[in-house]
């Protein structure tokens, strides 16, 4: 990936932001490689030393930061963001950007809500480890001891998952299992690292069974009032309704608010949240407040390996990087993003939410910009920045598309691939882009670009299951078998692609 270089903002002052708004993608392109050339070379330009890492610390720092959030948020299409930086005593800086909603244009502040995604894990493992201190649950007890979860005892291996290899993802449980499907368990529980939602979910099951306790008052009891979270609630509260920060899908367009309720509250994943509030938490994490020093170092102690720097504590995740150690989390739901990262031995931190699908086009800029460093976990993770070539080319062709139409978008894409890097271009591209105008009922230009991709990677597989989907989508089913059927003899692995076969054979078989 592209890193996003120290100090951008000041290699683009000679434009206003309305300025920046205003240069076209290409444009930007061009703007962004004339960047990196210049900044791999300007003297002092590099990410912050470990000895600069509470760089923000002044009013200086507060200002620069201001200006660069609103202009990496123009770039990456990011409506609304909140963010708080910590030191050892709690927050010493937030702000809202941009707007809660677009179609409103209400503005994000400090006390706007957010959905905080797997932000979730973090404060519930918080609880459960309070939990631990108390005698409830054990960290090493077989769970089946605690709750007969139905759901997996047709697997004997259920009987070995425990709170420990929940929290540390390691139960063999999927993330999320299939839509009417049997949850199944993958792996020896506590052999190997796989996230997973479900392994929560269990383990919220066992807490709410031992405790008595549903999970919104639990969290209230053990860590909202204690830590100091009044906005926050892992269910709906019609309070929030006047400041809540609407979703916003790929496209920039609002989506509808999911609103959990007492039956559907979830330790994983629909934690409601504003930055202070979840920087309070950061902070308690980082002292230990709440928990006894055994617990407390344990949560921050690495479990099990992820990758290269990263591990995963007790319900969090861990990185070691040039600036020190650091514990971290990311959201990511539905068309809401969110980060978290603290260094404890250098008693600084931040945290932001943003209410876009490209939320984290920007995860890389504002670790930059706030902590520096370099960031193991954020590698690992691996989303397409904002400023990522690929992205930037893609987001070119799809201006001059609904400017000129579908061949001038083509002409564009061979223009740009004679003289721009070849790492922005691969069968994702022009995939990502045919999908766009699919679920737009854009069918006809869709084809067009699956079949220039089948053009550029005649040998990969993925193209023609694309343009299988596409053909059946236009209800020409016979292309669509033929497209299908050539993916497989390219991925005898591809399931949904024969399942796809299936489904239209079936079809086709149906009397008229």
């Amino acid at each position: 990936m592209l890193r996003q270089p120290c100090g951008f903002g000041e290699y683009l002052t000679g434009y206003t932001i309305t300025e920046i708004q205003g240069i076209s993608m290409i444009r930007r392109y061009a703007l962004a490689l004339i960047l990196s050339a210049t900044l791999a070379t300007a003297p002092g330009c590099t990410n912050q030393s470990p000895d600069q890492v509470a760089v923000l610390a002044d009013s200086t720092g507060w200002r620069e930061l201001e200006q660069v959030i609103p202009m990496v948020m123009d770039s990456a299409g990011v409506p609304g963001l909140s963010i708080a930086v910590t030191n050892d005593s709690g927050v010493a800086w937030g702000r809202g950007f941009g707007v809660r909603n677009t179609e409103t244009g209400d503005p994000v502040d400090t006390g706007s809500v957010f959905e905080a995604a797997s932000l979730s894990k973090p404060v519930f493992a918080y609880a459960v480890l309070q939990l631990v201190d108390q005698g409830v649950i054990d960290l090493d007890t077989p769970l089946p001891e605690y709750y007969d979860y139905t759901d997996i005892a047709h697997d004997p291996q259920h009987v070995q998952i425990t709170a420990r290899m929940a929290l540390t993802h390691s139960t063999g449980l999927p993330n999320w299992r299939p839509g009417g499907g049997q949850l199944t368990i993958d792996f020896a529980p506590g052999s190997e690292f796989s996230y997973s939602g479900e392994g929560f979910g269990y383990l919220q099951r066992v807490v709410m069974h031992r405790t008595g306790e549903r999970l919104q008052p639990l969290m209230e009891r053990l860590v909202f009032e204690p830590v100091g979270m009044p906005n926050s609630s892992y269910i709906w509260e019609d309070r929030f309704d006047a400041r809540v920060a609407m979703p916003h899908d790929g496209d920039g367009n609002v989506t509808n608010k999911r609103k959990p309720q007492t039956e559907t509250g979830h330790a994983a994943a629909t934690l409601h949240t504003t930055a202070p509030d979840f920087a309070r938490f950061m902070t308690a994490v980082m002292n230990g407040t709440g928990l006894s020093d055994t617990m407390a170092a344990a949560m921050l102690t690495p479990q099990i390996e992820v990758d290269s720097g990263v591990t995963w504590g007790l319900g969090i995740g861990l990185q070691n990087d040039e600036v020190g150690r650091a514990f971290w989390h990311w959201g990511d739901n539905t068309n809401y993003k969110a980060y978290t990262l603290t260094y404890p031995d250098r008693g600084v931190g931040v945290v932001w939410f943003a209410n876009s699908d490209h939320g984290q086009a920007i995860l890389e800029s504002m670790l930059a910009h706030t902590v520096g460093g370099d960031h193991p976990a954020a590698t690992w993770l691996d989303y397409e920045q904002y400023d990522s070539p690929s992205r930037i080319v893609r987001e070119a062709l799809t201006e001059t598309y609904e400017a000129e139409g579908i061949d001038a978008a083509l002409a564009l894409y061979q223009d740009l691939k004679a003289t721009q890097p070849a790492e922005a271009f691969h069968e994702d591209l022009l995939n990502s882009l045919g999908y766009q105008l699919l679920r737009s009922d854009r069918i006809d230009d869709a084809i067009a670009v699956f079949r220039l991709n089948i053009e550029e990677y005649p040998e990969a597989w993925n193209p023609y299951d694309s343009m299988g989907e596409a053909y059946a989508v236009a209800g020409q089913l016979e292309l669509a078998i033929e497209y299908y059927e050539r993916s497989i003899q390219l991925n005898p692995d591809n399931t949904g692609g024969k399942a796809a076969l299936e489904r239209i054979r079936a079809q086709l078989a149906e009397p008229s």
